[in-house]
């Protein structure tokens, strides 16, 4: 880490908008890691409770939908626990499933 905002460029982007922040401001790979991996997981958010609110109004499919929904909250809450851990202990390790996509450079 070079920067000493790294550590909090790094929780921030696990926070939802917040995640701009570190896109921002952030000038290390270590924030940029962070700031890329935020922006998945809000972007992941943003497109399932979309879909999943548009379909909750099919009352065949509303209660599915609501569990995938629910469920994908769920993990999206722990995999940005994890991130704000590796941020928070200085490391840059990728989240299980969406830490090789990279939309940041």
């Amino acid at each position: 880490m070079e920067d000493s905002n790294d550590k909090v460029y790094g929780i921030l982007s696990y926070f939802g908008i917040l995640v701009l922040i570190p896109i921002i401001a952030g000038k290390t790979q270590f924030a940029r890691f962070h700031a890329n991996q935020g922006l998945i997981l809000m972007i992941i958010e943003i497109i399932v409770g979309t879909i999943c609110g548009v379909l909750s109004f099919i009352p065949v499919v509303r209660v599915i939908f609501g569990i995938i929904s629910g469920l994908v909250g769920l993990v999206t809450l722990i995999l940005a626990i994890m991130g704000i851990v590796s941020a928070a202990n200085g490391e840059m390790k990728e989240l299980p499933v969406i830490g090789s996509i990279h939309l940041l450079k």
